[in-house]
């Protein structure tokens, strides 16, 4: 069965003929710019902490200067910012900067002043930072020259940290949801790649939302449920290059760049018929406000861009893109790509088993339409959920009951944040 599968029903790993007619135009020339003959004008972006300097000077920062030469570097614009990561991190970026042909912006703050990031009160009457709030503020950096650049870009491409093959980038980048590598118009206000922390495991489970807004099941292929219609699911198991989401990332992701450019020469149209704040050009990443109902910047940026129309969103999933967070697991991933089709009513009894996709009351509300829900609400002896009558937004399919907040102490090594206890 197992070779049956692998032989005959390999799961992504044949692309279509004009991903390898990409490859192969790329790989057969020394040419500038090969992979990208519209010359379309493409930013990357990324935030990193990279605090033994292994990334800027690693496979990550390799694969960043190959699609620079991909693209073409007349056509890049790179921006990377870091802080808080010490000097060998700094160093690094320097490194890497000496190396790189485009233009650029390699910014490293050595402290970043969590006075610059909206806080949260908490019941004990202390102030502190949401990590996510964090997290988007260091993102909307490294977006800062695109703002200011002055010429207008195409395409926005968004990296983690995170290893891959420049060649999907371009491929993410211009095909798909197209027919042309020429097309100049983006296909997607947002196409995402997939990404592993090993050659089985899909990493990035709290940004990613299926087609209805529902959370994905266990975190193997084929990755989505069949709740509700089993879009998203129906389209993995069908090979589609571009699987129909609301949201994703997979460690790359490619956007329409005039979301978040000032001056657009037309308004995209984005979740709703009101526009709150957060809601124009240029986007930004953003948290939640509410104080235990938590989000990734990742899944609210793309509430925040797509199509009100939610029978053709215009976030898409890639599986033929696909990332990792070390090189080993890059290089099983065409091997186990093979056998994923075998894991399909494990994952289906599996998830239905525990419960998943988990249950989120704010999953179905329409956005500006009046709705009852559960909130935190201060009072002078810390405060109580209660159920409160208000008007409902475009994201709450992002979010879950929780809280994780920036550590006061960041000295120490591990992670940055911690989760904080909801009240009952």
């Amino acid at each position: 069965m197992m070779l049956v599968t692998a032989t005959l029903f390999p799961s992504y790993t044949n692309p279509p003929a004009r991903y390898v007619e990409l490859r192969k135009s790329i790989e057969q020339t020394e040419t500038l710019g090969a992979g990208n003959p519209a010359e379309l004008k493409v930013f990357i972006a990324a935030s990193i902490f990279d605090k033994d300097g292994s990334l800027a000077t690693g496979r990550w920062g390799e694969c960043v200067l190959a699609l620079i030469k991909i693209l073409g570097p007349n056509n890049v614009y790179l921006s990377i910012y870091e802080n808080d990561a010490g000097r060998i991190a700094e160093e690094a970026l320097n490194s890497l900067e000496r190396r790189v042909e485009c233009k650029h912006s390699l910014r490293y703050d050595e402290h970043l002043d969590l006075n610059d990031v909206e806080h949260v009160v908490l019941p004990d009457g202390t102030s502190r930072v949401k990590r996510v709030a964090y997290l988007s503020e260091a993102r909307n950096r490294a977006l800062l020259p695109l703002e200011t650049a002055g010429v207008a870009y195409d395409r926005l491409l968004y990296l983690n940290d995170v290893v891959f093959d420049p060649i999907e980038a371009a491929q993410l980048l211009f095909l798909t949801n197209s027919d042309n590598v020429l097309d100049t118009s983006p296909a997607y206000r947002a196409a995402c790649a997939v990404d592993f922390d090993n050659p089985i495991k899909y990493y990035d489970t709290f940004a990613t939302r299926d087609y209805e807004g529902f959370g994905i099941g266990l975190p193997f292929f084929p990755w989505f449920t069949t709740a509700g219609k089993g879009v998203s699911r129906s389209e993995v198991l069908a090979g589609s290059d571009a699987v129909r989401v609301r949201s994703c990332w997979g460690g790359m992701v490619a956007f329409d760049a005039s979301f978040f450019q000032p001056g657009s020469t037309t308004t995209p149209e984005t979740a709703g018929s009101v526009a709150p704040a957060n809601m124009s050009v240029p986007y930004h990443f953003r948290a939640e406000d509410d104080l235990y109902w938590d989000a990734s910047e990742c899944c609210l940026i793309h509430a925040d861009i797509q199509n009100s129309n939610k029978s053709q969103s215009g976030i898409y999933m890639n599986p033929y893109v696909r990332t990792a967070y070390d090189w080993n697991t890059l290089q099983w991933l065409g091997f186990a790509r093979r056998f994923e089709r075998l894991y399909t009513p494990f994952h289906w009894l599996l998830s239905r088993a525990v419960g998943m996709p988990w249950y989120n009351p704010r999953r179905t509300e329409q956005a500006w339409d009046e709705s009852q829900q559960e909130i935190w609400v201060p009072s002078p002896d810390g405060g109580s959920f209660q159920q409160v009558k208000r008007i409902a937004s475009h994201s709450g399919f992002c979010g879950r009951r929780g809280l994780q907040l920036l550590k006061t102490d960041r000295s120490k090594n591990g992670k940055m944040w911690e989760e904080a206890p909801v009240p009952p």
